[in-house]
């Protein structure tokens, strides 16, 4: 190490609290080989700073940041681990994988989903989790600072947390519902003697008690053959809706006719929404130190429940059919685009990259926690519980085809229907149904919170990073925010609620994620430059080997980016607008869909021209290049840590 660079260090350390002492030992380390006792001293001392909470930055006037003071982190050791693992294992990997994994090949769709995760999701991850570590801060103030012409794509990010969150905690507050009335006995979607069910209903239990008298069930009626010869039903065919789905859409949502006919608001859904915003915030009043101790119960739980279900999925009579037919691979089908796009599609959604919620969780990391360590450990993690998923879904759906003898395929949904639909329908044919459902749609609940956390933490975080000063009231920005989104979901529950949902799920978080990502690829990969970038990391994990450089460089500079405009076209092309069933939505609600999709990157376009036209009314290329380039406010957020760590690695010590 150059005397010059030795003085810089020494520069950065010398606080005005170090006794004489101390710089005494910081001199003995500069003048002298770095030996083994001397690098353990400095790890030691790396660790204590780590575990420094609210670092001062006040003694040093160059180290003076406002929104990194006091700014709060994780408190456990496993607090982020898990935080990452619930945001990035959510609902998805339960009703949507392992509908795609049977309709794509069955085992055959592990391979472009790996392949995808590899190139395209865990490369978009580990940047956003090594770029918010580096300097401690959420999406609205770090690419402020990173270029202020990309203040927009942290302000995008924003947007799209906080619309999925919005229509997210519905999913939770119908979880709560049915969790609930879950204790109830019999179950109350069991049968077709209720107000609500219509001509349609049709139970497979009530028509054997009805065979068993030697009856004629039709119409959710026990007819005596007399009866049932003078109706001449034989010849009508009527259509038959499980007694779960007549519950789910005319007793619980009360659905309306269309997106047009909003009509009232669902009470009792109005109920379970506000409780499930009280359960948001009260596990978020007091931020990351009282969500990273839930996160110990909400992240693991779902696997409890899935092997309970696994186990018992084996015991029942039809289970090895519903999962030959699940992972019987198709080799033919990886020769098609639709299996390709859907794997890239499942997997850029799976662990939700440029949302701000990956940056948000990080902003709150150690500055010298191994975030790539933690990337592959969630990444890895997401594969094996879809892949899991998959085995118990289908093994209950096999029993579910053996027991109304028909095929899986006629039984098989994925989302909403199999969460409120298929499963209920199941559970009333299985032993002791009351605790598997409570089970169920608690592992649902539970799943559902880890993902709203992150999403909540994410606008609250954006809050207060933008307004500091906030901090010392952060229980009533977490209850501000918990009020707006009630009273913005209320949309949802009203009866035509469904249709603004299915609007919102497939319009929110889609092409825009998909641009923000891309031009999140070009600003670090190269206008900041991906050789920098990798310096940034080293100045937190240590030495990396040439490898590491090759491989992190190529990705983020080609293959990700050109995997994400595979992704968007293949979106556009594949685009159908969006249906419920066979409700075909009206061109206006198309329209707004397409603006709901397109604001939060036309917040990143608007953001950059104002920018560029904030330069005294004149731009110029030289104005253009300066609005690229970082900050001064740009800076590791524990220099100190930093600086000894690019000394360690200008000692050749590789870690």
């Amino acid at each position: 190490m150059a005397t010059g660079d030795c003085v810089a260090v020494l520069v950065i350390r010398s606080q005005p609290a170090m006794d004489s002492a101390t710089i005494h030992d910081e001199i003995e380390d500069c003048s002298e080989k770095l030996t083994v006792d001397g690098w353990l001293k400095r790890v030691e001392r790396r660790r204590q700073l780590a575990y420094t909470a609210d670092y001062d930055f006040g003694s040093d006037q160059q180290m003076n940041d406002e929104v990194l003071t006091k700014r709060g982190s994780w408190t456990g050791r496993y607090d982020f681990l898990l935080s990452l693992l619930g945001y990035s294992v959510g609902l998805g990997n339960v009703w949507r994988f392992p509908y795609l994994c049977y309709s794509n090949g069955g085992g055959a769709f592990l391979i472009p989903f790996t392949v995808m995760l590899v190139i395209a999701g865990l490369p978009l991850m580990f940047m956003e989790l090594s770029l918010a570590q580096y300097v401690g801060l959420g999406p609205a103030i770090l690419f402020k600072r990173l270029a202020p012409l990309s203040e927009g794509i942290g302000y995008g990010m924003i947007l799209v947390s906080g619309m999925v969150m919005l229509y997210y905690n519905v999913i939770i507050a119908w979880t709560v519902f049915y969790m609930v009335v879950s204790f109830e006995d019999p179950l109350p979607w069991r049968g077709c003697q209720h107000e609500w069910a219509t001509a349609n209903c049709f139970s497979y239990e009530e028509e054997d008690n009805c065979l068993a008298t030697n009856g004629s069930y039709h119409m959710t009626s026990c007819l005596s053959m007399e009866q049932f010869r003078s109706l001449n039903a034989t010849a009508v065919r009527t259509p038959r809706k499980p007694p779960a789905e007549e519950f789910f859409k005319n007793y619980f949502l009360q659905i309306s006719s269309g997106i047009e006919e909003t009509g009232m608001i669902n009470q009792r859904l109005a109920i379970c929404l506000l409780a499930a915003w009280v359960i948001v915030f009260l596990c978020l009043s007091r931020g990351v130190k009282s969500s990273g101790k839930v996160v110990y119960f909400t992240a693991l739980f779902p696997y409890v429940v899935l092997a309970a279900l696994f186990v018992r999925g084996l015991t029942l009579p039809g289970a090895y059919d519903g999962i030959l037919y699940y992972v019987r691979p198709d080799w033919d089908k990886l020769r098609t685009a639709q299996l390709w796009g859907d794997a890239a599609v499942q997997i850029f959604f799976a662990l939700s990259p440029a949302w701000g919620g990956l940056l948000t969780l990080a902003s709150y990391n150690r500055f010298d926690n191994n975030c790539y360590r933690d990337a592959i450990v969630v990444a890895i993690s997401n594969i094996l519980t879809s892949f899991f998923a998959g085995f118990v879904i289908f093994a209950i759906i096999g029993f579910l085809a053996h027991e109304l003898d028909t095929g899986v395929d006629s039984v098989i949904d994925q989302g909403a229907g199999l969460a409120f639909v298929v499963f209920p329908e199941l559970v009333g044919k299985l032993q002791m149904p009351r605790l598997w459902s409570v089970l169920f749609f608690f592992m649902l609940l539970t799943l559902g919170l880890d993902s709203q956390f992150t999403l909540m933490e994410t606008v609250v975080t954006a809050v207060l990073d933008t307004f500091p000063a906030l901090r010392r009231r952060k229980v009533a920005v977490v209850a501000g925010v918990s009020i707006v989104g009630y009273l913005g979901g209320l949309i949802f529950v009203t009866n035509g609620g469904m249709y603004w949902f299915q609007l919102f799920d497939k319009y929110a978080a889609n092409w825009s994620v998909l641009l923000i990502a891309i031009a999140e690829c070009v600003l670090v990969g190269w206008i900041y430059g991906a050789e920098r970038f990798i310096g940034n990391i080293e100045e937190m994990m240590g030495k990396r080997s040439k490898c590491f450089h090759r491989f992190w460089i190529a990705v983020w500079k080609y293959i990700t980016p050109a995997m994400l405009l595979f992704i968007l076209c293949f979106n556009w092309l594949q685009y159908r607008p969006v249906s419920y069933g066979r409700y075909i939505y009206p061109y206006w609600a198309d329209v707004v869909g397409w603006i709901i999709a397109l604001a939060p990157f036309g917040i990143v376009v608007l953001v950059a021209c104002r920018k560029m036209c904030s330069n005294n009314g004149s731009f110029t290329w030289q104005s253009f290049r300066k609005l690229l380039q970082p900050s001064v406010d740009w800076k590791p957020s524990q220099p100190r840590m930093a600086s000894e760590m690019a000394y360690a690695n200008s000692s050749g010590i590789e870690l």
